[in-house]
């Protein structure tokens, strides 16, 4: 049945000063990249981008991924801590339509049993149009933990949006949808 579906495009955009200059290996990206290969069974066509930090870059890069590409689900991981150039929740909030929150607190709670810093991220989860899109840290055991407190509500989600449907696989992730879905 899953290799009916038609391929959900993910798209991964790392936010990151030095990795978008060639200076630091970009570790969330290809992160992001292997939790999704080993928690999506449905077909799935994966798109990575690095942009450098900043406001009006990481927003015309979302603007791209969601009205020119027709990412279905796009994952950034960077910028949101503390840092003065760290803008990504503030870029997200320029092109998004609506924002959930709830994506957020789960990843900070499921990371505060992790690392006491886990209050300073600033995690959140937005939509425009049919695109999810949710901020992640950038390393990648983080990313793992943040996924995997929040993504059996995300193939519901997209479905609500109208992205493309993507089935996990539920010895890692067990898709929540209301019965009939």
């Amino acid at each position: 049945m899953t290799q009916d579906l038609p391929a959900a495009h993910v798209a991964i955009l790392t936010v990151s000063d030095r990795a978008a200059r060639g200076e630091y290996e970009d570790k969330g990206g290809p992160g992001a990249e292997d939790w999704l290969r080993r928690t999506i069974i449905s077909p799935l066509r994966i798109t990575r981008r690095i942009v450098p930090d900043g406001r009006e870059t990481v927003a015309a890069a979302l603007r791209q991924l969601c009205d020119e590409a027709g990412a279905d689900l796009i994952l950034i991981t960077g910028g949101t801590g503390p840092a003065p150039r760290d803008l990504t929740p503030e870029a997200l909030s320029d092109v998004a339509e609506r924002e959930y929150p709830g994506f957020g607190e789960e990843m900070r709670r499921a990371s505060l049993r992790e690392v006491p810093t886990a209050i300073l991220s600033r995690q959140t989860a937005a939509s425009r149009g049919k695109t999810l899109m949710i901020t992640i840290p950038g390393k990648p055991s983080a990313i793992a933990t943040c996924l995997d407190a929040v993504f059996a509500a995300v193939p519901y989600c997209l479905d609500l949006l109208g992205a493309a449907r993507i089935e996990t696989d539920p010895a890692r992730i067990t898709a929540f949808r209301p019965k009939g879905g």
